[in-house]
């Protein structure tokens, strides 16, 4: 939980017991406030019947930077341009993300019958 701490800190947050609270104007310059749960993750159930379990750090940077979507769509977007900057970093390439996280990236590739990629 301390990333979750150090979003709020960051972006401005408010939280209580058991929520992290984010303030957002919408188009009519009104505030409103988005209530996400303390959780360790956030699950995302897809209408497949298919979930897919986020840690909360991830659900309050993909809120903050896309309020005006749905959570799972944000989620989306973000992991998208996260696996682009990888793609674009190059292969065996440290990358440094948004929170400040390095991956290394990887190529991966499907073994066939005598040939390795």
């Amino acid at each position: 939980m301390e990333e979750v701490n150090e979003l709020i800190r960051r972006y401005g947050l408010e939280e209580d017991l058991e929520h992290v609270i984010i303030p957002v104007d919408d188009r009519k310059g009104h505030t409103r406030r988005i209530f996400l749960l303390k959780r360790r993750f956030m699950r995302i159930m897809y209408p497949e019947g298919q979930y897919v379990d986020y840690p909360m750090a991830d659900a309050i940077e993909a809120t903050v930077r896309y309020p005006e979507l749905l959570l799972s769509e944000a989620l989306y977007q973000m992991h998208k341009e996260s696996d682009s900057l990888k793609e674009e970093a190059g292969v065996g390439e440290t990358v440094t993300t948004e929170r400040n996280r390095e991956d290394t990236v990887y190529k991966t590739g499907t073994m066939t019958e005598g040939n390795e990629e």
